[in-house]
């Protein structure tokens, strides 16, 4: 099947290509290979300079990057320019904590020395999402590749110029060929490729259908792999919060990029007694947000990223409708051509209700009122996922509880969900395993291998 690229504002298809054939397939994974036979022997000092090289090209590069994102994803250009603003401070710290991350640790025993040492695994496939369709290739990759692995792209099909520019960035680096490359393939051909003996590993990023099927195939050829897979993410607001604080949060983490963002806060858990402050205050935000092209400089909500999306969600909503709940849609006025979704909040949702376990991948905000703190994070837990959480409260036992039983891989407290490049990320529940970025995302495709030198 032809891979293309179209133009989620327009509907317009801008490019299109085909996929790799068996023998260009064959030469990726053997050039992934043989490069890994040297870079893994490369010194750290030299890899360290290769990524700071690659923050460098990234910098230059970030209008050009930033436009594709817009015309092949949707994202607004302020928001893709503050997607590779990250994947350069990103590039940046995690080389230079390269011999931090990956030295060795000591542990004293009655022996001359015992230590432990990461050492490489060999070519990691990446399969990546199309939602932040250079931050979340950067975030695996350059651990990574600094830990002494090599990479071969398999990214989202509706961006194959984003990954074919992230494939350019890495050469103009000073990488070889074989330690960085995109992959234009299928969906139906990404198996062969984990099982394929050169392949060691595999990190996904992408719905809980594609993990699994990733971890079956990881499964049964005993391969490591990385899930970080959807969410449905909590936003809990008590009485004693900062509430217009809590308001603009809330806003930025379910609306930014256009609403499609695992770690967006899907459900808003609003104490009843500020219930209705918090919504007209939500609401009235939510009206003043433009709607239309990603590249106009005051479009604050772009297009979602394909017809297919659309529709999903669209689906949803009816389904929630038809269900009973109460759906209210901003007053913007949205484009006619394209596959734009106008943001909303849906109420009244009740538990036997089709769309309460559901992820909407997109700008609509579920809310929903508890009478106290026990019954928000019972509600919080009331779902597969568990990939990140907010709470905005002043109470401290508020506070401490949120952090010992919310289900989820992270919790913020008066902020936002957003990974930080300097603490490891991923989730829990069926929003997958393992941890990308920091010490422990480095280390994740990895062996450590235990070392004893006898006296």
């Amino acid at each position: 099947m032809t891979i293309q690229t179209i133009n989620p504002a327009t509907g317009q298809q801008i490019k299109h290509y085909e996929p790799l054939g068996p023998q260009a397939l064959e030469d990726t994974l053997t050039r992934a290979h043989t490069e890994f036979q040297n870079w893994r022997t490369t010194d750290l000092d030299q890899r360290q300079k290769r990524v700071h090289a690659l923050a460098i090209i990234i910098e230059d590069n970030t209008d050009k990057a930033s436009n594709l994102m817009a015309l092949e994803m949707g994202k607004t250009f302020i928001a893709a320019q503050a997607e590779m603003e990250k994947c350069i401070k990103y590039c940046q710290y995690m080389a230079d904590k390269t011999h931090e991350y990956l030295a060795d640790a000591y542990v004293q025993t009655e022996y001359k020395k015992a230590f432990t040492r990461p050492l490489p695994l060999g070519p990691v496939l990446l399969v990546m999402p199309w939602n932040f369709p250079f931050w979340q290739v950067i975030r695996v990759a350059v651990p990574a590749i600094l830990a002494g692995n090599t990479i071969v792209l398999k990214h989202a099909s509706n961006v194959p110029q984003c990954a074919l520019l992230l494939e350019k960035f890495f050469a103009m680096a000073g990488f070889s060929a074989g330690v960085f490359q995109t992959l234009l393939i299928n969906a139906e051909q990404v198996d062969p490729v984990i099982r394929d003996d050169r392949i060691k590993a595999v990190s996904l990023t992408g719905s809980e259908a594609a993990g699994i099927a990733v971890a079956q195939a990881c499964g049964k050829h005993i391969k490591k792999c990385v899930l970080e897979l959807g969410g449905s993410d909590p936003f809990i607001v008590m009485p004693s919060a900062n509430i217009e604080a809590a308001i603009d949060a809330a806003l930025i983490s379910r609306m930014r990029n256009n609403g499609q963002s695992c770690i967006a806060a899907k459900r808003m858990i609003v104490h009843e007694d500020i219930y209705e402050q918090f919504r007209k205050g939500f609401l009235d935000k939510l009206n003043q947000l433009r709607i239309g092209d990603p590249l106009a400089p005051l479009t604050d909500i772009g297009p979602l990223s394909s017809a297919k999306a659309m529709r999903d969600i669209q689906a949803q909503i009816k389904t929630a409708t038809d269900d009973g709940a109460q759906l209210t849609t901003s007053t913007q006025p949205v484009p006619k051509n394209g596959y734009y979704q106008p943001p909303a909040l849906l109420e009244n949702i009740t538990a036997d209700m089709r769309i309460f376990h559901q992820e909407i991948f997109g700008p609509i905000a579920m809310f929903f009122k508890v009478r106290t703190f026990t019954e928000a994070i019972n509600l919080a837990n009331d779902t597969p996922f568990g990939l990140s959480s907010v709470l905005f409260s002043n109470d401290q036992e508020e506070i401490e509880r949120a952090i010992t039983d919310l289900e989820a891989g992270s919790t913020f407290v008066n902020r936002y969900a957003s990974s930080d490049i300097r603490l490891p990320f991923g989730g829990s529940k069926r929003s997958g395993y393992g941890r990308e970025m920091a010490k422990e995302g480095l280390r994740e495709f990895t062996n450590l291998k235990t070392v004893i030198i006898a006296n």
